[in-house]
């Protein structure tokens, strides 16, 4: 239990993949906040920019351990929370190992909160587990997240006056759960990446989550009836105490080095928000021409989406393709689109006369779909993304 502190509600933020292009007002607010509040983090925030893959998780650990008290595992960064020092912080309430049933993490956190004692465990969906790149849960499952909460429930139901649930699963989802569990009083909603962000009851619970990238969070206080819940962006601050000043200073070095140009924007996708769907239909013509007749597959969530300027530079490229992912063929026996769509996000298939056997794919969905069969010589997709990006003939293809 945390000690030293009395705690008056709960901050939490999601989603924050890596985006520290601005970490004064994000830092600044959780260090104030965490003089009153339990600081909360519902999923997610490795993966998703350049810093992440210039630095390895090293700037994103550093802040967990400094100023949060609570973490739920998400798909991204997941093999993160098994360093000792994180681990510590992680609780999960349906995470297991395959084999024995025993837990991964910590099942519960109970701390007195307002003057209740409050539980705050997390959940990940089955969904967002599939997503886990293999070898990072090899021998790891999860329950079901309602059943996991129920049991998690009979067995605290004396010690616990109020459930607080971080869940990676997608706000229709946890809705859903907090009708399956009305003992739930809070969900902090993460994985969806959905324009929802509530406060919304549900039966007993308020189901919420604050702006993701770094932008914002959101906070709960236990109230007479129930808690009240809000949402908010993390105000401007200019400074941070001097415990993470370092910190700020290994960004201000990342930032420089992501700020190197790449080369002038080919001309239609200057000053437009980048358009994942029309940049990976370019890699798969691309690929068509040079491979020709194999079939491409591709999900449209291996890239990521910004606001481009006149030029590329590199951390507009880290931040398009951030997983380091490659192209390889795939042998493809079957494979049913619309559940894998349901799992990955959108498809882009295009088919040849040799689809039913073979397609050019990113090795994570030939890895983790596609039973691992795949061969090389494998292509950076930043590379692909690189050359459509600044070639003129390749993007008026």
């Amino acid at each position: 239990m945390t000690s030293q502190r009395v705690l008056e509600g709960i901050v939490a933020t999601v989603d924050v993949h890596s985006s520290f292009d601005r970490p004064v007002p994000m830092l600044a607010y959780l260090q104030a906040a965490r003089r009153r509040a339990l600081v909360v983090d519902a999923g997610d925030f490795f993966e998703g920019s350049g810093y992440y893959r210039l630095g390895g998780g090293d700037i994103e650990r550093r802040v967990l351990v400094s100023l949060y008290d609570v973490l739920a595992p998400g798909n991204h960064g997941w093999r993160h929370h098994f360093d000792p020092d994180l681990r510590a912080l992680t609780v999960s309430a349906n995470a297991i190992h395959a084999t024995t049933g025993e837990p991964l993490f910590q099942t519960v956190r109970i701390e007195h909160i307002g003057g209740r004692r409050v539980g705050v465990t997390s959940v990940i969906s089955e969904d967002a587990f599939a997503t886990i790149p293999l070898a990072e849960r090899i021998g790891h499952d999860v329950i079901e997240p309602s059943r996991a909460l129920r049991e998690l429930h009979r067995r605290h139901r004396d010690t616990v006056d109020d459930w607080v649930v971080l869940s990676h699963s997608g706000f229709d989802h946890d809705c859903m759960l907090a009708t399956a569990c009305p003992f739930i009083s809070v969900i902090f909603a993460g994985h969806c990446h959905s324009s929802q962000y509530g406060p919304v009851r549900v039966r007993n619970s308020v189901v919420l989550k604050g702006l993701e990238l770094g932008e914002g969070y959101a906070r709960v206080v236990p109230a007479e009836h129930g808690w009240t819940a809000n949402t908010g962006k993390f105000p401007d601050a200019v400074a941070i105490t001097s415990s993470l000043a370092g910190l700020t200073t290994q960004l201000d070095a990342m930032r420089e080095r992501l700020q190197q140009p790449l080369g002038p924007l080919a001309a239609p996708f200057r000053d437009t928000l980048l358009d994942r769907r029309r940049v990976l239909t370019l890699i798969a013509e691309r690929l068509r021409t040079r491979h020709a007749p194999e079939a491409v597959l591709l999900n449209e969530t291996s890239l990521r989406s910004l606001h481009l300027g006149t030029v590329l530079h590199e951390g507009d490229l880290l931040t398009i393709e951030p997983f380091e992912n490659q192209l390889v063929r795939a042998r493809l026996v079957t494979v049913d689109l619309d559940m894998l769509s349901a799992q990955v996000g959108p498809l882009l298939m295009y088919p040849g006369p040799d689809a039913t056997r073979c397609a050019w794919t990113t090795r994570y969905l030939a890895d983790n779909f596609l039973g691992g069969r795949w061969n090389g010589p494998a292509i950076p997709l930043a590379q692909a993304v690189l050359a459509v990006l600044t070639t003129q003939a390749g993007a008026a293809a």
